[in-house]
């Protein structure tokens, strides 16, 4: 069934929030959309939960897979999934306001050449019960492809949350993208490739409600090797050097966006700036990669 907008929902073990954040997706104001969720393998509660809200709700579709394949995996296969103009992912963990597809969808209608709209993020906590509010600065609308690429880059000198990676999308342009990458902050390095192929607008209104809780990927996973497992379980207990990684996609997602050899050398010369900035943290990674045969029989032992 075609509908303008699928909503990927990625989900392993989301039993305790999952039935908040379909709530939240299917009490919208704006509901020509249908619904793909994801179970990689949940061994709590979550597949009694969604097959129930399949049952209950046509525009839901679940699947699942037998073995966790990484949040990677899952969250790219919620993409596939999609047959819509507009795609948007969501958190099992996370809630958004009843207006919020309605005004993207909106801003994306009015805007031809906005790749992204995104509204403004407040942080929930595990009662859903405001905490904060994210500046993700990220209302690029009036900014030339230069500006905006430099404004990123300055922006995530260093990694920060990518919540705008969570709005809506135009199917057509994230197609062209690899999605979701198999390492730590990939969101950050699609960002990054949406703002070369148009502008990215933000909803002036906290639409978006991210849950900070103790079983968040992050704080699940403190140390780097258990989020790159995360990300990939075929990676587990493999040295990654992050900051290179990291250059070497923001090289590669220049090199696909098609552009004139002079406007690639400029978006070229901001990513130069931007290595400046990472000397410290790109050293750090050669000292890893030096030591990782011994840092590695350390954690085996």
């Amino acid at each position: 069934m075609y509908s303008r907008l699928t909503i990927g929902l990625p989900v392993y073990n989301g039993a305790e929030y999952i039935s908040e954040a379909l709530d939240s997706i299917l009490s919208q104001s704006f509901n020509d959309f249908s619904v793909v969720i994801s179970d990689n393998g949940s061994t709590d509660g979550t597949e009694i939960i969604c097959r129930n809200y399949e049952m209950r709700d046509t525009r839901i579709r679940y699947y699942r897979e037998t073995i966790n394949r990484g949040a990677t995996w899952n969250y790219n296969r919620v993409f596939e999934l999609s047959d819509s103009q507009y795609f948007k992912w969501a958190a099992h963990d996370d809630k958004c306001s009843s207006t919020f597809f309605e005004r993207c969808i909106n801003a994306l209608d009015q805007n031809p050449d906005v790749v992204l709209s995104y509204p403004r993020t407040a942080i929930i906590d595990k009662y859903s019960q405001f905490s904060n509010y994210y500046p993700d600065e990220l209302d690029f609308l009036n900014l030339d492809l230069f500006e905006r690429y430099r404004c990123y880059l300055r922006l995530y000198r260093i990694p920060r949350s990518c919540n705008p990676i969570f709005g809506v999308m135009r199917s057509d342009i994230l197609a062209q993208t690899p999605l979701i990458g198999n390492f730590i902050a990939s969101d950050m390095i699609l960002l990054a490739e949406l703002i070369l192929r148009g502008p990215i607008m933000e909803i002036p209104e906290y639409l978006f409600f991210r849950r900070d809780h103790e079983k968040a990927s992050i704080r699940a996973h403190p140390s780097y090797q258990d989020r790159i497992a995360w990300f990939d379980p075929t990676k587990k207990g493999r040295v990654q050097l992050s900051r290179w990684r990291w250059l070497e996609e923001f090289h590669r997602s220049i090199r696909r966006v098609p552009m004139k050899k002079w406007q690639n050398l400029r978006c070229h010369s901001y990513l130069a700036e931007w290595a400046f900035w990472n000397i410290p943290g790109l050293f750090k990674d050669i000292i890893k990669a030096i030591l990782w045969p011994v840092l590695k029989n350390k954690r085996t032992s």
